[in-house]
């Protein structure tokens, strides 16, 4: 098995998942539907959680079909920096981690995390475990990315958590010295993902740790994700079953063999080529045991008019002649959310994105960058807070603007599938979660 270096650009690198893209790619339109099996990669979400759990257990675990990406690349060599030993095997599609009880090896280290929100949220409750100090930053807009909540709430632990600037924004400085635990409020109005890693180190408080959700919860799902996580490891959290109330108690987590899924958010861009082009397509891996929420878009989809058949192990979607449009409430699988947008010019009536506001703060403003670019070729569009209004309409020839964003560019090479001269800008954004996207797109011809 391949060593993954702490130390970028040695064995394991970033390039590793880059490769070489143009700076902008046209989407040839596809001349006939879409009638495929499609094997889609490990999911982000699953990944992140899986690797970080397993550096904190008790021995040696191998994590099977992880996702080999920018975000979980910078994981690996956040993990690295601190001292776990870690045995990538891209070829066997397998990571092995030697996990230390809750230990982190190395204190006194600096670490970057890309534009990974998962990796900048998870790692500062789990280095408060260690002596620190560990300092935490990112790209720019990462540091634009809302993170005070986290930090009000891991102090309220005893966590030793400070800004080296900004107050709110990365970067940030952990001092570590543990968690102490207690009762905690959290709010759930900006991202799930504070309340995922603060529950994923709550194992290795000194006492109990009791987490209140309060205000509106975004992206529930992931929490159930990390939940899953968890108990797959050995520890159960005690969860009210409105989510709204946590308890974990001290507790070690055990080393594993772990699988990881198939994306569903990525699995999101081919159900919907299926949708535009009336064609077929089936993801294998992906069932009804599924504890992603993001395969909530199938629901969506069957609301279009799509027939959707989930298995055990499988999920397929059969296109309909003509899509209807929809009003739905996508807060809880707001990944999906952009897959919806590119297909809802192709529909025979509007279609109404609700309660996305939380994705103004991800990797752009998402709310208006699908406005803003569906504008650009000739869609109608209504922009609200936290919402979306698109009606149907002829989409014109143009060139995309991403903004860096992974999901702008996949989602929109869907809309290129249904109409002719969508060029995609920057289309090596997609390294961040999905980096032969465009390679298993083009194969659905």
């Amino acid at each position: 098995m391949r060593s993954v270096s702490g130390v970028p650009g040695e064995d394991f690198s970033i390039e590793d998942v880059r490769g070489v893209f143009p700076e902008e790619l046209e989407i040839q339109p596809l001349d006939h539907p879409v009638d495929a099996t499609v094997q889609i990669p490990g999911s982000k979400s699953v990944t992140n959680r899986a690797l970080l759990v397993a550096a904190l257990a008790d021995g040696t675990s191998g994590i099977q079909n992880p996702l080999f990406s920018d975000d979980s690349y910078w994981l690996l060599d956040s993990l690295t920096r601190l001292g776990f030993t870690i045995h990538a095997d891209r070829e066997a599609a397998s990571i092995e981690i030697q996990g230390q009880r809750g230990i982190i090896p190395k204190s006194g280290m600096e670490l970057y995390v890309g534009n990974a929100g998962t990796v900048a949220r998870f790692l500062p409750p789990v280095l408060a475990l260690g002596d620190g100090p560990y300092r935490v930053d990112g790209v720019a807009r990462m540091r634009e990315r809302p993170v005070e909540d986290l930090v009000e709430v891991l102090r309220r632990l005893g966590g030793g958590v400070e800004y080296e600037d900004e107050s709110g924004r990365f970067p940030l400085v952990v001092r570590g010295g543990g968690i102490r635990g207690g009762t905690a409020r959290v709010p759930g109005d900006k991202s799930s993902q504070f309340l995922s890693g603060l529950l994923m180190a709550a194992p290795y408080a000194e006492e109990p740790v009791v987490l209140n959700v309060e205000t509106t919860r975004t992206s529930l799902p992931y929490v159930g994700i990390t939940l899953d996580v968890m108990r797959s490891f050995g520890v159960e959290v005690e969860a009210s079953k409105d989510y709204r109330r946590f308890i974990v108690e001290p507790a070690v987590y055990e080393a594993c063999d772990y699988a990881v899924e198939p994306d569903a958010s990525g699995a999101s861009y081919f159900f919907a080529a299926a949708a535009v082009t009336g064609g077929r397509v089936r993801v294998p891996g992906l069932g009804a045991g599924s504890s992603q929420g993001d395969l909530r878009f199938t629901t969506v989809l069957e609301e279009m008019g799509c027939e959707v058949e989930v298995g055990e192990d499988y999920v397929e979607v059969r296109g309909p002649e003509r899509l209807r449009g929809v009003e739905v409430n996508m807060n809880a699988f707001s990944d999906t959310m952009m897959t919806l947008a590119a297909i809802a010019p192709f529909a025979g009536g509007p279609t109404t994105i609700l309660n996305v506001g939380h994705t103004r703060h991800q990797e752009t403003d998402r709310i208006s960058a699908v406005a803003t670019e569906l504008r650009r070729l000739g869609v109608q569009v209504e922009e609200g807070p936290d919402s979306l209004r698109i009606t149907p309409g002829p989409v014109s020839s143009g060139t995309v603007e991403t903004y860096g964003d992974h999901r702008m560019a996949m989602a929109f090479a869907i809309t290129g599938l249904a109409t002719p001269g969508i060029r995609i800008k920057d289309p090596g954004c997609v390294t961040k979660t999905f980096p032969d996207y465009f390679e298993r797109l083009e194969a659905l011809r």
